[in-house]
């Protein structure tokens, strides 16, 4: 993979943070015996009036991080996404949500970015289960630009928030932090009327690839980088299921509840046309490292474009078949 960051997001995240808590007292970050898998240890040593160590206690960290917010702190509670996710659930739920508490949650090595260590540490479920949760909002940034652009929004961001993100350093999306980003509002990478390719977090950049050279083969796919997941730009996926022959969705989770579901929900009820979801199937992943993984569910560059190329003759050869029919009808008559 070319172009990639010595740098991971995860990083990008704490080390922005940092730099706004130094500024601003009433930053906290609530971290479960994970500042060095967080990246949080600068942050510990120079604010530790800023710092919360919780232990491997991820309930509890939920529950402390949402009562620090009821006092009008601005409470980021840091750790494995797979844990926050799941083992306290219950306490997003009711503490964070149902509570109005403007927590931010950062979820780290989220989807598969502990792809050796097995379906215990794979998160593949969050986004299915928090977008069900009221005023809980869902973002999964890109790249090193798009995060770190993304803290300073937060700081102030008056609802609860998950953000998910990986582990490894990544390629780059965007060239530099000079980018149009507005929480609830989708970014088009790449124009074109012929197909939209939709992705979120790590697999918008092998969305772009795709496309690219998809638009190399004279099929112009329209990439569209959905960085936030609830509340979801609606419009722009209404757009474009109406100016283009078909969508397929890409996310690093089950193909259950995720990205592909919401868009499905809204273009069934919108204006329905072809869809294909990408993610990971009805099964316990395999092992290996997430782009093996990617790889192997046909989530990376070349697996997109297989199945967009597909997609796109498979229309365009039903089109023809009809205008056929139609033809033959017309002139039999």
């Amino acid at each position: 993979m070319k172009n990639v960051n010595t740098i991971p997001c995860r990083k990008i995240f704490t080390d922005t943070l940092l730099e706004l808590a130094r500024q601003d007292k009433d930053i906290i970050a609530v971290t479960t015996d994970a500042r060095g898998s967080v990246t949080l240890t600068s942050f510990a040593n120079e604010l530790p009036k800023q710092f919360v160590e919780l232990g491997i206690a991820e309930q509890n960290a939920i529950g402390v991080a949402a009562g620090l917010a009821s006092t009008g702190k601005k409470t980021f509670v840091c750790g494995p996404a797979s844990f926050y996710t799941a083992r306290s659930l219950e306490q997003v739920k009711v503490d964070v949500a149902y509570s109005e508490n403007p927590v931010k949650i950062l979820g780290v090595s989220g989807g598969l970015s502990y792809g050796a260590l097995g379906y215990t540490h794979h998160s593949l479920h969050d986004i299915a289960v928090l977008r069900t949760f009221p005023g809980l909002h869902i973002l999964l940034p890109c790249d090193i630009y798009q995060t770190k652009i993304l803290v300073h929004e937060l700081v102030d961001y008056p609802y609860a928030v998950y953000i998910r993100l990986g582990r490894n350093a990544v390629p780059n999306v965007y060239d530099n932090e000079n980018i149009e980003f507005q929480i609830g509002k989708a970014s088009v990478l790449l124009e074109g009327n012929d197909i939209t390719i939709i992705g979120t977090g790590e697999t918008v950049y092998h969305c772009l690839q795709a496309g690219k050279e998809l638009h190399a083969q004279g099929i112009k796919a329209r990439i569209i980088d959905m960085h936030t997941l609830k509340p979801m730009d609606k419009n722009i996926i209404v757009n474009a299921a109406k100016e283009t022959k078909c969508i397929i969705t890409v996310e690093e989770h089950s193909i259950f509840g995720g990205l592909g579901g919401a868009v499905a929900e809204i273009i069934a009820q919108a204006h329905p046309v072809p869809m294909r979801i990408l993610g990971i199937p009805d099964e316990f992943v395999v092992h290996g490292s997430p782009l093996h993984v990617f790889k192997h569910y046909g989530i990376d560059s070349k697996g997109i474009y297989n199945v967009a190329s597909g997609l796109f003759h498979e229309i365009r050869i039903a089109n023809e078949t009809i205008v056929h029919f139609r033809s033959e009808l017309f002139t039999h008559k």
